[in-house]
């Protein structure tokens, strides 16, 4: 049994854990809301709404400085094994969503750029928004699978990976395919692979968290078998 001291110590570091979770889930959500915001964006053609995203992403940042030193205040009040899985799994999850957010701005500058070109017909656009759409899936269940310590999601946000890896494919074949039938598709199509491409990698964060999940609360970094890649725009002749 604890003595009133060591009470003291596990009371103050679980509260402080559930501070830090709040704040994860936060930033989280800002991350995701960033990309939903960007993805419309690229629908309407908005560039005042794009510069609006861009500016917003320095919360994104400033919110992960403040996780860490957070995270700084846990690993020195003397927590435990899993405490201290917790934290490192903290530290990869904010660093993760920083990333998220930066690719939800960087969305919004292309849109701002994409704008400059004459539109593209619908089913690249449509084609971009759903990767986008999976992508938003995919942050929002490793969110909730962070806040419900659920590992089950996170092995469904794991293997749903390839999923989007698949249809980042197919949408980097046909806006090849578009552009080799005429130059003047060259520049806008390029804006939208790199647009897409910021989208699979979303899912690779998204990965990562969930794969954090599983260390967090099992102690093991490589607890199920490899995860299956179904991006194959590196092989695409």
């Amino acid at each position: 049994m604890p003595n009133d001291h060591e009470h003291h110590i596990l009371k103050s570091i679980d509260v402080e854990q559930h501070r830090l979770e709040g704040e994860l889930l936060d930033m989280g959500e800002m991350a995701v809301a960033q990309l939903e915001a960007a993805l419309d964006v690229i629908d309407r053609r908005d560039d005042r709404a794009a510069e609006r995203i861009i500016a917003n992403d320095e919360a994104i940042d400033a919110l992960e400085n403040e996780i860490s030193q957070d995270v700084m205040k846990l690993a020195t009040g003397g927590p435990l094994a899993r405490d201290l899985r917790y934290i490192l799994t903290a530290l990869r999850t904010a660093s993760d969503i920083e990333r998220v957010g930066d690719y939800a701005a960087n969305l919004a500058k292309r849109s701002i750029a994409l704008n400059k070109a004459p539109p593209l017909p619908v089913s690249h656009v449509t084609g971009l928004t759903s990767l986008g759409r999976l992508a938003v899936r995919q942050m929002r269940d490793v969110l909730r699978a962070y806040r419900d310590n659920d590992l089950a999601l996170a092995q469904q946000v794991r293997d749903n990976d390839v999923e989007l890896d698949l249809r980042y494919t197919s949408l980097f074949r046909e806006l090849l395919t578009y552009m080799m039938e005429d130059p003047r598709n060259i520049t806008p199509c390029t804006h939208l692979l790199f647009m897409a491409k910021n989208l699979e990698r979303i899912g690779d964060h998204a990965t990562n968290i969930a794969e954090g999940i599983w260390y967090s609360e099992q102690g093991q970094h490589n607890p199920l078998p490899p995860r299956v890649k179904g991006d194959e725009s590196n092989t695409v002749s």
